[in-house]
């Protein structure tokens, strides 16, 4: 399958956004995946392959964290594999030629898992529990309205808005890091980095909210 081809099918599952016309940071990581999901396609392994190994890998963040700063780092570096994998499952499906509506959805709730998990390690490492469980409720939300909506006739994605998936892995991976330091450099901290992260996480979910609300309005009216 040549870039071209790919591209045209990645966008026919994203709602018509064409990667080739998206910013360089999103055509290239997009290319990435292409490249990466031919070499695995070309080794026979299967998309939900990748997707159970992307779970796995969001699992062991909670499992990471409370060894200190540096299973605050490695869990940093789980969350960016894991989001790896995240884009490469639905690569090796295109490539490999095996989309499937069941694939979609074990897709979608793989990263609702993934999620979860992630929050789970910021309240295992510190952060308050109504923070991180208003968060989760918030992102879910995000989800839900816009499956809503694709299922009630919104032809496209809506928007994409300030809280979509690549912003609570960036989120993410940045207090996990941050946090990471403070353990050496100020242990007080810790608490309030990652309470931080976490409400950073739901201000921009809350945002995101409201763009999609608008975006679904103006699609369904």
């Amino acid at each position: 399958m040549t870039w071209d081809q790919y591209a045209e099918a990645w966008a026919g599952l994203h709602g018509g956004f064409d990667p080739r016309r998206a910013s360089a940071l999103v055509r290239g990581w997009v290319r990435l995946a292409y490249r990466t999901g031919s070499w695995l396609g070309a080794r026979r392994v299967t998309p939900f392959t990748v997707t159970l190994a992307g779970v796995l890998l969001c699992l062991a963040v909670p499992l990471a964290v409370p060894a200190g700063a540096g299973g605050l780092a490695f869990g940093a570096a789980l969350v960016l594999l894991a989001a790896a994998a995240d884009g490469l499952d639905g690569a090796v499906a295109v490539i490999t030629g095996r989309v499937s509506r069941a694939g979609y959805v074990y897709d979608s709730v793989a990263d609702r898992i993934g999620e979860a998990a992630w929050l789970a390690a910021f309240w295992l490492a510190g952060a308050p529990a109504w923070l991180t469980v208003s968060t989760g409720a918030a992102s879910w939300l995000h989800e839900y309205v816009r499956a809503r909506a694709a299922a009630a006739g919104m032809p496209d994605i809506g928007v994409v808005t300030v809280g979509e998936r690549p912003t609570r892995v960036a989120v993410t991976v940045a207090g996990l890091i941050v946090a990471s330091l403070a353990v050496v450099v100020a242990p007080g901290w810790v608490p309030a980095v990652l309470a931080v992260a976490v409400a950073a996480w739901l201000v921009l979910q809350l945002i995101g909210l409201g763009q999609l609300t608008v975006a679904v309005r103006a699609a369904l009216r």
